[in-house]
């Protein structure tokens, strides 16, 4: 059985083969700091590993899924890289931390047990990459979505670009990706980004967890298998698409317009972004 701990960012609950993982902060708006980088890898490795688990269910506290990536609390692992004399050093261990941070989604990607998202409130940034790497997504009415690294001067590099290509189709992705504009739940199911909409979040959250239910009704190793087999055909193309955009970051994310993003989120003013 899962080892039952406290976490910092989540919370995991046990029902009848289905574990509900959800996000809790500790930021606002279950924005993604230090403790949730660290503790979803090791979640969802102890759910892969759980005979009793044959579903995840994906929820997030209170009135938003994610608000994406905690800056504030991200800034010690941006400030080195953005000095002006980061070289290959600060390069290198910005590269391992954009790796590690794929590797956290990926880690509920790659669990044996199929993952059901079911988000309320704000998805934005990070919460788009998380929601990319569940099996099945469905949202509240409420519910909106944004591939919004583009307005912070960030290549989005932790899976939307990898995963997204093969639940939206390349041209919603692009729409999304380039311009950084927010849709709302109808506009999400019209693209195929969410499965159904349901009207407010407990309907959300019992719909996800009636589908889970299904799912852990039926053999759970035919069901490991099913999904193998599904990702193998995309495998090599997500892994590939990681590894390069992990590079590319490492590179060329330091800028003057990334300095000029953070300072705007911190003053509260719109950035005015110069190409330098």
């Amino acid at each position: 059985m899962t080892e039952q701990k406290t976490w910092n960012a989540f919370t995991v609950e046990f029902k009848d083969h289905v574990a509900q993982v959800t996000l809790v902060g500790p930021g606002k708006g279950n924005a993604m700091g230090p403790d949730f980088w660290s503790e979803l890898p090791e979640i969802f490795s102890q759910l892969d590993a759980d005979p009793e688990v044959r579903a995840v269910v994906l929820a997030g506290e209170g009135k938003h899924f994610s608000i994406g990536l905690d800056l504030a609390a991200m800034s010690g692992d941006l400030g080195p890289v953005l000095a002006g004399n980061a070289q290959a050093g600060p390069r290198t261990k910005f590269h391992g931390t954009i790796k590690r941070m794929q590797a956290a989604i990926s880690a509920v990607a790659d669990c044996r047990k199929p993952v059901v998202a079911a988000v309320q409130g704000w998805c934005i940034g990070g919460g788009v990459d998380l929601i990319a790497a569940a099996d099945i997504r469905y949202a509240s009415a409420d519910a909106k979505f944004s591939i919004r690294e583009v307005k912070v001067a960030i290549v989005a590099d932790v899976g939307s670009f990898a995963r997204l290509p093969a639940i939206i189709g390349d041209g919603h992705l692009r729409e999304l990706a380039l311009t950084g504009k927010d849709i709302d739940a109808a506009r999400a199911a019209e693209i195929g980004l969410v499965n159904e909409v349901f009207d407010d979040t407990d309907a959300v959250l019992a719909a996800a967890h009636a589908t889970a239910a299904e799912i852990a009704a039926n053999p759970p190793l035919v069901v490991h298998g099913i999904k193998d087999v599904l990702d193998h055909s995309r495998s090599a193309a997500v892994d590939d698409s990681l590894r390069y955009v992990a590079a590319w970051n490492a590179a060329f994310l330091p800028s003057q317009d990334l300095t000029e993003a953070i300072t705007a989120v911190f003053e509260k003013r719109t950035p005015d972004f110069k190409g330098e």
